[in-house]
């Protein structure tokens, strides 16, 4: 039997704002790089309602609203209607007449107007205008991100060639689920959220990353409102550009150091009072959508990064020199031989297995292989052999064959009669699990067993009376 696997939760832009409580979604809605971050990632037909009405300043009727779109379109509008009231971007009144419609956040509509016309206060981060005299071009930027990155990411697959992180990262990856102490030990190990974590894009990965830092920026002093302004004027900024400190409040001065920790901005030394934003910062606002390393250092796709090779006898070739990327191709294959610029192992049931225990699960797997493929692999498509994509997701189909339910056991039944009676009710209650009536055996959910325990106590005491 195989225990049901849960995949790792990352996710949009959307999907975080609506867990904000109102209040912090009304604020967060001060900010112009908010609102554009929030509409840009907006559904299509959304933004076309968004635009339709930006510059109405009353309610718009329903039965108007409901006209844009086809008799067809009624579950596509069913929901953007529930998605811009989860948003609260915007609300439904009563207008004169007792006609029901919507109008659109006062806030929101402002900013977002500021945002997209001009005008108003200053919401983007200003450029500095003297030339930095050490200035990194974006080939230095992209590497110090990755390398800064990858710090973390060993540290997680427990390479000895990793430098020491903080431990507010520490703190993150615990919090976060990813990595756990186990009772009576000092050493932090990774867990099976762990392991789908390391098999993400890069991009999610620091999505979801900074999602878990989000949810202790208030224990560690910061203005989450103040922060996420910030992350989403960084994801408007130019690759290359450098930018001041010196309006920053002391809690983004604190934050920006975390950033820089962690890739998203590049600052040589705090008293420079410039920084520089990364790839990983530009990428922040679309959320686990987008992967990073398709454009860190190619403009269209991951061809020009890829490394992974994958035969139809299921032999596997990484060319590659990085510890890091062997040590994520070792989480599902057999390691045979080791090169200076060559690993070769090889796909195998029990390695697959290994990896579906440790949590890690088949569609993942496909994803990772397919996503870093090496460019000869693009020239004679599909990428990945069918063959090993299609038997990596049977071997997994085997563990699923079961699934673990929580229940309880009923037998030693006097008569069949009593048996009987119980199977039927439990039936009817639907809560039965399993049955025989070789033995007079049943199963019932854990959830259902109150019920029928009491039913079963009231037909006792009444049969013995």
């Amino acid at each position: 039997m195989a225990v049901e696997q849960r995949t790792l939760d990352c996710k949009d832009l959307h999907s975080y704002l609506k867990t904000l409580p109102a209040s912090v979604l009304d604020r967060l809605y001060n900010h112009p790089a908010t609102c554009l971050a929030v509409f840009r990632e907006l559904p299509e037909l959304s933004r076309l309602y968004i635009m339709r009405i930006l510059f109405v300043d009353q309610a718009v009727p329903k039965a108007i609203m409901g006209s844009w779109v086809s008799p067809n379109s009624a579950k596509e509008l069913e929901d953007i209607v529930k998605l811009l009231t989860e948003l609260r971007l915007w609300q439904e009144v009563e207008m004169q007449g007792g006609l029901k419609g919507w109008l659109l956040n006062p806030t929101f509509r402002r900013n977002l107007k500021g945002a997209l016309l001009g005008g108003g206060n200053e919401w983007s981060m200003k450029p500095l205008t003297d030339a930095d005299p050490k200035a990194r071009g974006i080939a230095i930027l992209d590497e110090y991100a990755m390398g800064r990155w990858e710090c973390v990411l060993h540290f997680m697959v427990g390479s000895h060639q990793h430098e020491v992180i903080s431990s507010d990262a520490l703190q993150i990856l615990q919090h976060a689920g990813l990595m756990k102490k186990e009772s009576g030990e000092n050493q932090l190990t990774i867990t099976r959220d762990g392991f789908q974590f390391l098999l993400m894009d890069t991009s999610a990965q620091v999505w979801y990353f900074l999602l878990q830092y989000l949810d202790t920026a208030t224990a560690r002093g910061l203005d989450l409102i103040e922060c996420l302004g910030f992350l989403f004027q960084l994801s408007f900024s130019t690759l290359g550009q450098d930018y001041s400190t010196d309006r920053m409040s002391d809690g983004l001065q604190k934050f920006l150091q975390h950033l820089r920790e962690f890739g998203l901005v590049y600052q040589r030394k705090r008293k420079d009072g410039r920084f520089y934003p990364t790839r990983l910062a530009l990428d922040i606002a679309s959320g686990p959508k987008k992967s990073m390393l398709n454009t860190m250092t190619s403009t269209s796709s991951n061809q020009s990064t890829g490394y992974i090779v994958v035969e139809t006898n299921y032999r596997v070739y990484a060319y590659t020199d990085s510890s890091l990327q062997v040590a994520l191709i070792a989480l599902f294959c057999e390691l045979m031989y080791r090169f200076p610029n060559l690993v070769v192992g090889i796909i195998t049931r029990e390695s697959i297995r290994q990896a579906l225990r440790s949590g890690i699960t088949a569609d993942q797997i496909v994803s990772f292989l397919r996503q870093h493929a090496h460019p000869e692999c693009y020239k004679e498509p599909p990428v990945l052999p069918s063959t090993i994509a299609d038997q990596i997701k049977l071997w997994a189909i085997e563990r699923d064959r079961f699934v673990y339910r929580d229940g309880v056991l009923y037998n030693q039944f006097e008569s069949q009669a009593d048996f009987e009676m119980l199977k039927n009710y439990a039936q009817e209650k639907a809560v039965l699990v399993w049955h025989t009536s070789n033995g007079r055996k049943m199963v019932v959910t854990k959830e259902g067993h109150e019920e029928v325990r009491k039913f079963w106590k009231r037909h006792s005491r009444n049969g013995s009376m």
